[in-house]
């Protein structure tokens, strides 16, 4: 598919990749959306909260929306997704992964990059609900990886899942790594480690023989944390190999679900690697937009209502 001209000019102060993505995660608020909590029990005995928006009549379309690293179902780019899908006729089922509700996860595991076991299981649960013949996937930044690798990874996929959008997804995590430990993202780095530090002393008060305070201790970057905690609690031999193993990279040759990726190109969440031009122009499935501007998960447009809620609205339509 050939890769996808970018109209998106936002004013002057969002044409700073930092401006945009503070802007998006720290400030800009979303009202007027009512979101109903449903508990799914997993197979291993753990859960998951999928948060739900409706639309004002019944629709046989929902789109699944996936949030990025240490997210919720309440950041703004959630719920502006789902007012916008809602006030358009499409319903909204807004994953809070394991242990990203508010409560802590029951199992020594929680959530990464590349676990489409449970995009799958919410999947699953979605069709049991014999509602809905239509259903699409919205993942931004590690949601995006996530809904890459799921499409991407040889399984057979139910005939209801129509479309995906990936939003400003690190499809090279060990490039978006790389990116993160940079001077640059310093900011964004130390709020990432302090929240999952937060969440791995929750960790340790149901688990004090699996983590010390003397490991906990030993996380100065998020690398170290992959390290001690991601790849030891989910199967991987240490980080590096939960990055090569999680990344989505190698599975966008293989997608055949119509499928658009936003990545801006001042994103500095991403790295080089981060941009597959060369696979979406490979596989006639994939379609890859490559704006400007946008910094990582902003896109600010007018009327509160971003540029890629209106360009997977457009998108989805075309469907």
């Amino acid at each position: 598919m050939p890769i996808i001209r970018s109209h998106y000019n936002p004013p002057f102060l969002f044409k700073s990749g930092h401006f945009s993505t503070i802007y998006s995660g720290m400030i800009r608020k979303v009202v007027g959306l009512t979101q109903e909590r449903e508990r799914i029990e997993l197979a291993d005995g753990d859960f998951m909260d999928l948060d739900w928006s409706y639309t004002d009549t019944p629709s046989s379309e929902v789109v699944i929306l996936l949030h990025g690293l240490e997210g919720n179902a309440q950041r703004p780019y959630i719920t502006g997704s789902a007012k916008q899908l809602n006030a358009n006729g499409i319903d909204a089922c807004a994953v809070n992964y394991r242990g990203c509700s508010g409560e802590t996860n029951r199992l020594f595991r929680s959530y990464h990059s590349g676990a489409t076991e449970d995009l799958e299981a919410v999947i699953n649960h979605i069709l049991n609900l014999n509602k809905y013949s239509r259903i699409y996937i919205k993942g931004f930044s590690l949601g995006g990886n996530m809904t890459l690798k799921y499409l991407g990874e040889g399984r057979s996929l139910p005939k209801e899942i129509k479309g995906a959008i990936a939003v400003s997804a690190p499809v090279n995590l060990h490039s978006s790594l790389i990116e993160l430990l940079k001077p640059k993202n310093i900011m964004y780095a130390q709020r990432f480690k302090k929240r999952l530090i937060t969440k791995l002393r929750a960790k340790q008060l149901l688990f004090p023989k699996m983590l010390s305070n003397a490991d906990i201790g030993k996380i100065n970057t998020l690398k170290d944390f992959d390290d001690l905690y991601t790849s030891r609690a989910h199967g991987f031999k240490n980080a590096i190999d939960y990055y090569q193993k999680s990344s989505s990279l190698q599975y966008i040759h293989a997608i055949k679900t119509p499928t658009l990726i936003i990545n801006a190109k001042n994103d500095s969440f991403l790295g080089e690697q981060c941009y597959p031009s060369k696979e979406a122009e490979q596989n006639k499935s994939v379609q890859f937009e490559q704006p400007l501007y946008g910094g990582h998960v902003g896109f600010y447009d007018q009327r509160n209502i971003t540029y890629t809620e209106k360009r997977a609205l457009k998108f989805i339509e075309e469907l």
